[in-house]
């Protein structure tokens, strides 16, 4: 069982399943919907994961696409698109209370990736900031 939730711990989930598959997403509706360079979505069948505390609002990203995110501090937990993956959810592995248990499998929707995502494994690398000076 993986178990996760939203920043302010409103809304919780359980997962009681095995992923579809791990993948890291670049494409420009999940990294404007995150404000991130790249999102992290682990696949289940829909019935598999339940929230367990809270309630989620859902937002229509695209003409199939829904986005299920906590609507006190803005977490993007949840996305279904039924027309395209009947009876899937993707979560966000990062929500999960520990986001190394299901590793990464694949990187996707590279066509839109950012330029400097390509590369970004080879900048430098700091525990928790760089010197200042």
């Amino acid at each position: 069982m993986i178990e996760g939730g939203c920043h302010c711990r409103a809304v919780r989930y359980q997962i009681n399943g095995n992923p579809i598959t791990h993948a890291l997403c670049h494409c420009t509706d999940c990294r404007r919907h995150a404000g991130a360079p790249m999102v992290a979505w682990t696949m289940y069948s829909a019935d598999d994961v339940k929230v367990t505390k809270g309630s989620l609002k859902v937002y229509q990203s695209s003409e199939h696409g829904r986005r299920h995110f906590c609507e006190s501090c803005g977490t993007g937990i949840f996305y279904l698109n039924q027309t395209v993956l009947p009876g899937i959810i993707d979560v966000q592995s990062a929500t999960y209370d520990d986001p190394n248990l299901v590793p990464a499998q694949a990187h996707i929707q590279v066509a839109e990736r950012i330029g400097w995502m390509k590369t970004a494994h080879a900048l430098p690398e700091f525990d928790r900031y760089p010197p200042m000076g």
